[in-house]
């Protein structure tokens, strides 16, 4: 037992310096329905270095969701092993996880998620607050965010007064003031008309070219082929990985 310990943390140790960010080692999220076992997710191994962009691309059903949320540690698997930055979420408990999730992953949804009566400023400083940031530092990183994003001109309105983009906008300024070590994104331009679907993702190129480690999760191709990679997902299994920039 010791000695598998030792061997998980070296092999983490390992994934660090090689600059693996993300690493799971078949893994597998399975559910009972009555006296049936749904395999969600079936042994997937994925490897994601710093500052790649990954999309991971299946139709409805495929398992990709639950794959994001394993990746997210919104989930835990079944079986197997999932490494972040060398260290084994897989085995940790629900208040390592959290703060796992607060520190080392910024999330975009589809839906933006902020709450309806702050101001964006607010709401981009709200993963600080969890953390403990004193408030001028709170202030300072979270106007900076706004600042990456285009949206500094607009931190003090509320999201009523703001269009679908700005919106999204201001969910991925709250991502990243954690400076998170994965920006996962899921759907993100699911619910923005097309220009300004085209606009965002122009948004996430950037932050690419500026050393983020970006997941997009997506069944859109046209949305897939914006990434540097491509994961494709079907039946809860990795059906093709294949580099395309």
């Amino acid at each position: 037992m010791a000695q598998a310990v030792q061997e998980k943390a070296e092999r983490g140790a390992q994934l660090k310096r090689d600059g693996v960010v993300i690493r799971t080692y078949d893994l597998w999220k399975t559910y009972i329905m009555g006296d049936q076992e749904i395999h969600a997710v079936s042994g997937v191994d994925v490897e994601i270095h710093v500052g790649e962009y990954v999309a991971i691309m299946g139709p409805s059903g495929s398992g990709k969701s639950t794959l994001m949320n394993l990746i997210g540690c919104l989930d835990t698997p079944t079986r197997g092993d999932y490494y972040i930055n060398g260290r084994l979420v897989s085995e940790m408990n629900d208040d390592e996880l959290a703060s796992i999730r607060n520190k080392e992953i910024g999330f975009v949804f589809q839906t933006f998620n902020l709450l309806s009566r702050a101001t964006a400023l607010h709401n981009v400083e709200l993963p600080l607050i969890y953390s403990g940031v004193p408030a001028d530092v709170r202030i300072a990183r979270a106007t900076g965010a706004l600042q990456a994003v285009d949206l500094a001109q607009r931190m003090y309105h509320k999201p009523n007064e703001l269009s679908g983009g700005q919106r999204q906008r201001v969910a991925i300024a709250r991502a990243l003031v954690n400076n998170p070590s994965i920006l996962l994104a899921d759907e993100p331009t699911g619910n923005l008309d097309s220009a300004t679907g085209v606009e965002i993702m122009s948004l996430f190129e950037r932050l690419h070219q500026q050393g983020n480690t970006i997941v997009l999760v997506t069944h859109e191709q046209d949305i897939a082929m914006h990434a540097h990679r491509v994961v494709y997902i079907r039946d809860g299994k990795v059906a093709k990985d294949e580099k395309i920039k």
